[in-house]
């Protein structure tokens, strides 16, 4: 029998290899990035076409390389970085294990100009698949300029799991705010698609974020300082009333390394209770300076995760950072002192109307829940004896025994019972409505009972491109940041759809010209960019995700207002509306809309 183990051939080797370096053009993107600022560069283009699959290019202005170096940097484990396996614990430059360039040009057609400013020529080199095609002498600027064109070309299969341009390109905007924010002192450009996104001059870390992410957030960041003789922590975290839905912009950086730490997330957390709900998300902005003898950064060849020789005092330091951060800025929690007193005090004997999530056995939908029949179910549900809803004339309520009238619950409001043929209903609190049914009471979620009616008619806006829209009277124009208008650009048809009337301008700017009927007076502003806030966060790729996202996103956009007072009309206008809907029982993130009450646990609860 033959021998049948044998040797890879070297550009089947890094085409293997290169998996674990780059899985999709954002990581090409990071790795010649880290590349230009480890080459000492103070100025750095980036240039993709086509979300990054087309091309990638960086040039920048630094040290360039000679004929040979440029022909070794693109061999397997070639670097300058470290010479020797113990200065993996003094390396401070970004990259060091000399992966990238190989990988890059074992799945890609890469051209590379580059030129030492010592030197009166440079080196053109041309590499396919791992082969080295050209090789000469160029004219050229001081620096390099890399290319890199038709990612994946010889790897069919890894080509077809990239996603869309607007996904795609939004991970290299990803990856390009990493770096900028790592180096603010270095000028940055991006252009996409001939576009001009991004033109970061140098600064320092304050105006490098508002930069990125808009003006808005000059007023929204807290600066953070505190130094010790094992870490240096600065940077800024955000103001508390500034907290989002997602997780926003959160970004840690040890040595001027950006890297992702749930532990390090936790701590900053911490420091914010009792200060933001906790489906709310902070951000922050911190850069951690310490010894490189204390961390270990080489556990994944991204180089995004670390370990710290002793993660509790980093936990420690970056949590009284930010606790001291807020406290000095007078930023403390508003406490309600005067507690309202509940109608019903009860949590165990409680449930939802329609059948309860499933116990284990993995994430459960809310889609997945039976449909119930709407009007019908909501008329059984509420019949009052043998007549109909309508048809029953409403008793005025009967007095208790005593010479004074009958207590109320702090915080409830009876309804207006001028009129005939109506349902009792009460609201409590400007949050709850409790209507009568034939056997106990319903508690109605009226914030959520409108999240879910305002859902399912996005839903069908979207999906018939029929949204009714409201025009204003002064249209608005707004100047969104690179992210924001990248991804309105890419669901501008459903937005239209939803009933906006958007106008893009030059550059970044929209103008508002019209807004969903169902927003009211809702600020423009505020709602498009919640709405693009929470599509960001929510993802969907598929189209009809797509349209799911966006309904979820616009009907939690348009509910964002505190408790309000409605009158008798508009609460049973709601209760209807709300049992119209396909799924009245459950929001679209699965949240009980309603929990009703029948006469066992009120039995129990006086002791029956």
């Amino acid at each position: 029998m033959s021998d049948i183990i044998r040797l890879l051939p070297d550009h089947v080797a890094n085409q293997i290899a290169a998996g674990e370096v780059v899985q999709r053009p954002a990581s090409v993107v990071k790795e010649l990035l880290e590349n230009s600022v480890d080459a000492g560069a103070t100025d750095i283009t980036l240039v993709v076409k086509d979300g990054g699959r087309t091309l990638v290019q960086v040039i920048d202005n630094g040290q360039g390389m000679g004929p040979t170096d440029a022909r070794t940097s693109f061999e397997r484990h070639a670097t300058s970085k470290i010479r020797t396996a113990d200065e993996l614990q003094t390396v401070r430059t970004m990259g060091f294990r000399g992966e990238a360039l190989a990988s890059i040009a074992a799945i890609a057609q890469v051209e590379l100009k580059t030129r030492r400013a010592e030197d009166e020529l440079g080196t053109r080199l041309l590499i396919e698949g791992s082969r080295t095609m050209a090789q000469e002498a160029v004219a050229c600027p001081a620096g390099t300029a890399l290319q890199v064109r038709s990612l994946f070309y010889n790897v069919p299969v890894r080509r077809q799991f990239l996603k869309s341009d607007p996904v795609e390109m939004k991970h290299v905007m990803d990856e390009f705010q990493r770096v900028a924010l790592a180096h603010p002192g270095i000028r940055f450009r991006l252009v996409s698609n001939e576009q001009e996104l991004f033109l970061l001059e140098p600064g320092n870390e304050r105006q490098r974020i508002v930069h990125l992410f808009g003006r808005k957030y000059d007023e929204r960041l807290v600066p953070v300082e505190e130094t010790t003789d094992f870490v240096h922590v600065e940077g800024f975290i955000t103001k508390p009333e500034f907290a989002k839905r997602s997780r926003g912009e959160q970004y840690f950086f040890v040595n001027r390394r950006f890297i992702r730490s749930p532990y390090l997330e936790h701590a900053v957390r911490k420091a914010y209770a009792e200060l933001v709900a906790k489906d709310n998300y902070p951000g922050w902005f911190l850069f951690l300076e310490m010894d490189p003898a204390w961390i270990d950064i080489n556990i994944h060849p991204t180089k995004t995760e670390i370990k710290f020789r002793d993660d509790r005092a980093v936990y420690a330091i970056v949590h009284a950072a930010a606790r001291r951060a807020l406290g000095r800025f007078n930023i403390t929690p508003s406490i309600d002192f005067e507690p309202e007193p509940a109608l019903l005090n009860s949590a165990t004997a409680t449930g939802p109307v329609q059948g309860e999530p499933p116990i284990g056995g993995g994430r459960w939908r809310p889609q997945d829940l039976p449909v119930t029949p709407s009007v019908s179910g909501w008329q059984q549900l509420f019949d009052l004896g043998n007549e109909g809803i309508g048809q029953r004339n409403v008793p005025e309520p009967v007095p208790l025994p005593g010479p004074g009238p009958a207590p109320k619950a702090k915080g409830a409001r009876p309804m207006d019972l001028e009129g005939t043929g109506q349902r009792p209903v009460f609201q409590m609190l400007g949050r709850y409505i409790l209507a009568q049914l034939k056997s106990g009471f319903v508690v109605v979620d009226q914030r959520r009972a409108l999240e879910r009616i305002l859902y399912e008619q996005a839903l069908r806006a979207l999906q018939q491109g029929g949204g009714i829209s409201q025009t204003l009277l002064f249209p608005v124009t707004l100047e969104l940041n690179a992210p924001d208008h990248a991804l309105l650009t890419s669901i501008l048809p459903e937005l239209n759809a939803l009933g906006f009337q958007l106008e893009p301008l030059s550059g970044r700017t929209v103008v508002v010209n019209g807004v969903p009927a169902e927003s009211g007076d809702d600020d423009p502003a505020d709602l498009l960019g919640q709405l693009l806030e929470q599509t960001q966060a929510q993802g969907g790729a598929l189209k009809t995700d797509r349209h799911a996202t966006l309904a979820r996103s616009m009907a939690r956009s348009a509910v964002h207002q505190p408790a309000q007072t409605m009158g008798a009309a508009q609460m049973h206008d709601l209760i209807d509306r709300l049992f119209a809907c396909e799924m009245p029982y459950y929001t679209p993130g699965g949240k009980p809309v309603l929990i009703t009450y029948g006469p066992q646990e009120l039995d129990e609860r006086f002791e029956r």
